[in-house]
This record gives C-alpha cells, structure tokens and sequence, in this order.
C-alpha cells in the first residue's frame, strides 16, 4: 500500500466517530441512517466521516433505491495490521535484546556483591 493511502487510512481512523462506524460496519453492511442513530451530531457530520472512511477505501457505499448501504471494506486495514506489525516485531526484539542485557548487568551485579560479601556459593562446613 502506497504511504498517501497509508496516511489516508490512519487519518481515517485518527476519529473515535470514524472508528466506532467501522466498528458497527464490521457487524454487516448497514444504511446511512442506521449508522447515525448511535451519535449524538447532525445527518450532514456522519456523512462527511462517510466520506473520509470512502476516500480512504475502508467503506464502500451502494446504491439499492432509497438505500444507500454502506460496506467495511477490509484490504486497507489489513495492510495498516500489516505495517504496524512490521514495528511491533521490530520494538519486540529490541525489548527481548533489551531484557537480556538486564538480565546479565543484574546477574553480574549480584555476583559482584557476593564476592564483596565472601560468598563464594559453597556451603559452609
């Protein structure tokens, strides 16, 4: 995915409002008027977070007479999944690398102050 439509998609779901319309679109294909009952703003303000989720491909919206259905169209968020996980391996081994580098200061840490102590890790006789 081009990072123009990368940006688009993480714009798109930058809104709680946009996000909770996906939400819902992820439950079935539904009219525009049923997407508006849950929010608190105007019939023109759902249609402009329409348009945005539109332009960035993550619905689409039919035509069927009066009905105009609206449809979540997965690709975009698979391939912004796709992207995140990309950095999520990455930060992870970084972490893991991180941890293990810990792991050996303390290790090292704690044998120093046993031999300080005189502790040699054999048992007194």
């Amino acid at each position: 995915m081009p990072a123009d439509h990368l940006s688009a998609t993480f714009a798109a779901l930058a809104d709680p409002t946009r996000r909770a319309i996906l939400a819902r679109l992820a439950l079935g294909e539904t009219s525009v008027a049923e997407l508006a009952k849950p929010f608190s703003i105007s019939p023109p303000a759902v249609t402009k977070h329409l348009k945005v989720l539109q332009r960035a491909g993550l619905i689409t919206q039919g035509r069927q007479a009066q009905w105009r259905p609206c449809k979540l169209e997965a690709a975009p968020l698979q391939e912004a999944a796709g992207f995140i996980e990309q950095y999520r391996q990455f930060w992870e081994q970084r972490f893991d690398r991180l941890d293990s580098y810990l792991q050996e200061l303390q290790a090292a840490e704690i044998s120093k102050k046993e031999k300080k102590n005189g502790r040699t890790g054999k048992k007194p006789k």
